[in-house]
């Protein structure tokens, strides 16, 4: 018998998870998903809070989603408050993958408003899939809040998110077109745009404000239904 064989299964699988090679811990999150184990749960979300690389945090919370809900899904709570941001967003992300109508309740306000963007982006995300039915106008409400949060970037995940929401989010935005701050009236306007013409890109949409603020309500008309 060689030493490998000698050294059970998971404990190699666990070994790798730890391993400063990214290729290394890819392989042990893909067997642990593979050949799931309870031996596995507490070390996939461990690691979720720790890994640098994209790729590899995508295959921790494919691992995670093989194993049952009910060892998951507590751990993922609980990393919702942990002090690592990378934490809080990774278990976001998982939970909105495994889409447990019971962990609604766990998307709080101050995830929503978390103060790393990334978080705040991710819980914005998580949130839409969550959302029971008839509560989407009250989330397009409190998202509504973040109009004019951030970069780019930040803005077009809030924008897609409250498109997302369908009609549920239509007058909450015709409300904020008013708003007295032009960041989240300009925000508003161009979620709009976006929401009619989701071909036109964040960027030509702020332009497309910027043109249409410009020219007053005497110039050329915007998209069908303005």
């Amino acid at each position: 018998m060689t030493m490998r064989e000698a050294v059970p299964y998971t404990t190699r699988v666990l070994r790798a998870l730890a391993s400063d090679a990214a290729d290394v811990r890819l392989r042990a999150a893909l067997e642990a998903g593979t050949r799931p184990d309870p031996a596995y749960v507490g070390a996939l979300v461990e690691r979720c809070a720790a890994e640098p690389e994209f790729g590899v945090r995508e295959m921790l919370t494919w691992a995670l989603i093989r194993h049952p809900e009910a060892l998951t899904v507590p751990l993922l709570l609980t990393a919702l408050r942990a002090e690592s941001a990378r934490a809080r967003a990774q278990a976001l992300h998982t939970l909105s993958k495994i889409a447990d109508p019971a962990t609604w309740e766990a998307i709080t306000p101050a995830l929503l408003d978390d103060p790393d963007d990334e978080v705040a982006r991710t819980a914005w995300r998580t949130a839409a899939v969550l959302v029971p039915e008839g509560e989407e106008g009250a989330l397009a409400v409190a998202l509504s809040a973040r109009l004019g949060r951030g970069d780019a970037d930040v803005r077009l995940s809030l924008s897609r998110v409250l498109i997302a929401l369908g009609e549920a989010a239509r007058p909450v935005l015709a409300e904020r077109e008013q708003d007295p701050d032009a960041e989240v009236r300009a925000h508003a306007l161009a979620t709009e745009r976006l929401r009619q013409d989701p071909s036109l890109g964040f960027a030509s949409a702020i332009e497309a404000v910027k043109r249409a603020v410009a020219l007053g309500p005497d110039g050329p008309p915007g998209p069908a239904g303005e």
